[in-house]
């Protein structure tokens, strides 16, 4: 992830390895008080993640709660993300002065084990799309990496509106490059004075995982741009 954002202004933290006993304000241990451990030691690590990351920014430890829709909630002035799966955790945080909104997610990189979780996250302009990328590329898992974009796109959407976006409300257009675009397919919030049509974001695939990551900026790119 940190490659990945390198030239952004942000702080990352990631890691691959959960701490023997990590930790947890107790707010934060309520929330898992009930979860399996694999949940409990997902959620406490990348939180240390993201209380790393916010020492950097010389903010003080605090507990990072789950809001109403499972969106962390970040101090006064901080935008972030956060993203967890099999082997690795990672936070990236911001100050509100320096960027709009952040969204991360990190999968395995592998094919989706089911297609029908294909066609729910897809429309048939995206499906096509993936079957001439897997004709010219067959190595990447074309599909694993749209749905990651897609994660990243909601976690960027959410704190700007405070709404739900579904699969079915943003069309991906992935590139080789290690680029990605997301067209917003339901009106956009305002943003610098411009309504938001869309996202640009990164992927990069490393050591097994597949990283996408989108940092809106103050002043996003006028349409088309």
């Amino acid at each position: 992830m940190e490659s990945l954002l390198g030239a952004a202004p942000v702080t990352v933290v990631e890691t691959r390895e959960d701490p023997a006993d990590p930790f947890l304000f107790p707010e934060e241990a309520d929330v898992v008080a009930r979860a399996v451990d694999k949940r409990r030691r997902e959620f406490a690590t990348v939180r240390q993640c993201a209380r790393t990351a916010l020492a950097e920014l010389g903010v003080p430890a605090v507990p990072i709660l789950p809001g109403p829709k499972g969106a962390p909630r970040w101090p006064d002035g901080i935008v972030g993300s956060m993203t967890h799966c099999a082997g690795y955790r990672a936070a990236v945080v911001a100050r509100a002065s320096a960027v709009t909104s952040i969204g991360i997610d990190a999968e395995p990189a592998a094919p989706l084990s089911d297609a029908g979780v294909l066609a729910l996250v897809t429309d048939e302009s995206e499906r096509a799309a993936l079957a001439g990328l897997g004709f010219r590329h067959p190595d990447v898992p074309w599909d694993r990496l749209l749905f990651s974009a897609k994660e990243s796109v909601y976690k960027t959407w959410f704190p700007l509106t405070g709404r739900w976006l579904g699969f079915e409300d943003a069309r991906v257009h992935l590139h080789p490059d290690g680029t990605f675009t997301a067209d917003l397919l339901v009106p956009g919030p305002t943003v610098a004075g411009r309504e938001l049509t869309g996202f640009r974001g990164n992927w990069l695939i490393r050591d097994g995982i597949a990283v996408t990551a989108i940092v809106l900026p103050l002043t996003p790119p006028a349409p088309g741009t």
